[in-house]
């Protein structure tokens, strides 16, 4: 077998098509929250600290750094921006929070599917009826 072909059966495998599309989804989901990070809590947490650009807050560590915002501080030197690490903690904080709601309804879920009894098929008359004949035939060979 060629390599070709054994790399064309791995990627067209279940897992990896499933995975491939996990990765992507994913992707899209964290530019989804990053949003929703910077564009709505971010501002509204600024608001509640004292107004500023929450993503602005940075340190200098340079005498060279005297911007007030970080675009223009990183430019001018090696700056501590702590305050876009704090939007990226935030951000994971969101995103693990999101997907413990998700995981916790998918096995909801499923608790309430494997709870549910498997629906008993009536069994018909004529079965019934064989069945009878069948023991009452087992019954008169073990007298005799």
């Amino acid at each position: 077998m060629s390599m070709i072909q054994e790399f064309k059966e791995f990627a067209m495998k279940g897992n990896v098509v499933d995975l491939a599309v996990g990765v992507i989804i994913g992707a899209a989901f964290g530019k989804i929250v990053e949003s929703l990070v910077s564009d709505v809590f971010m501002p509204i947490v600024g608001a509640i600290i004292g107004g500023l650009d929450f993503s602005n807050y940075f340190i200098g560590l340079s005498s060279n750094v005297t911007a007030t915002s970080l675009v223009e501080a990183k430019k001018q030197g090696a700056v501590l921006a702590y305050g876009n690490f704090i939007t990226i903690g935030l951000n994971f904080l969101i995103v693990a929070f999101i997907l413990f709601l998700v995981i916790k309804a998918v096995n909801r879920l499923k608790k309430k599917e494997e709870a549910k009894p498997e629906a008993v098929a009536e069994v018909p008359a004529d079965v019934k009826l064989l069945g009878e004949i069948r023991d009452l035939l087992a019954g008169a060979q073990a007298r005799i």
